[in-house]
């Protein structure tokens, strides 16, 4: 159990649980392998508060929405579907992630009932072009609305393997010579020069687009390079978020 602590250095919530990690670790004598990175992890849902700000829900005047995902389009339908429900324009987007309601007279003093027949309306959220990264794990997630322009796409690989075999060095006998050991070193460069430019064409779908990347013959990891490089040079019409 792990105390979470605020700004004020107070305790406001612990955390425990499950460590969920993406990446292990396997060693033995002489050589040790790693995947990911497994001195990071999550727990979900690990937090339980023990201190709460102190608030009064009943004693408020308005109320503000606030939205997990922030769109301008999701607040616009919110909005309006608040003002539809209660007969009157008293909710308001004020920017992408807030929507400010003016509590009506027939439920002030009664946050409860307003907020649970606010909480059944149906909505339809926009959904954002995004693609979310998880570099740690190599993990890509892609939308269904995410669209690329017309580009040139050539991966190369560029892997240099170094390799240490000392030797033994002895003397020949009866002589005054000592037994050293000698070091030899092997460098071996690959450069994957066989891999091709690629053309992705105009508009695409998701699909269309994985597997033109999938034809490379790319990982992962590369993958995660070659949507940034896209998105730097503007063909890729998506949000990328770093995690």
């Amino acid at each position: 159990m792990t105390p979470l602590l605020g700004a004020d250095g107070e305790v406001y919530a612990v955390g425990q649980g499950s460590v969920a990690i993406a990446g292990f670790q396997a060693e033995g004598d002489a050589a040790k392998v790693t995947r990911g990175v497994p001195t990071v992890g999550r727990i979900a849902n690990g937090a339980v508060i023990e201190r709460e700000v102190e608030f009064k829900l009943n004693a408020q005047r308005s109320l503000r929405l606030s939205l997990r995902n922030p769109d301008l389009t999701t607040a616009k339908r919110v909005a309006a579907s608040i003002n539809d429900f209660l007969g009157a324009d008293t909710a308001e987007p004020t920017d992408p992630g807030t929507i400010t309601i003016a509590i009506p007279a027939k439920y002030r003093g009664n946050m409860i009932q307003l907020l649970t027949e606010v909480e059944q309306l149906r909505v339809e959220p926009d959904q954002t072009a995004r693609i979310v990264i998880d570099e740690r794990s190599g993990i890509i997630v892609m939308g269904r609305d995410v669209r690329v322009s017309q580009v040139a796409v050539a991966q190369g690989n560029l892997t240099v393997t170094i390799s240490e075999r000392p030797e033994v060095s002895q003397p020949e006998g009866l002589s005054n010579g000592v037994t050293a050991v000698v070091p030899r070193t092997n460098v071996k460069v690959e450069t994957g020069d066989k891999n091709k430019l690629a053309v992705v064409g105009e508009g695409v779908t998701l699909r269309e687009l994985v597997d033109g990347l999938n034809a490379l013959g790319i990982g992962p990891r590369d993958l995660i390079s070659i949507l940034q490089a896209i998105k730097s040079s503007g063909a890729l019409q998506a949000e990328i978020e770093v995690m």
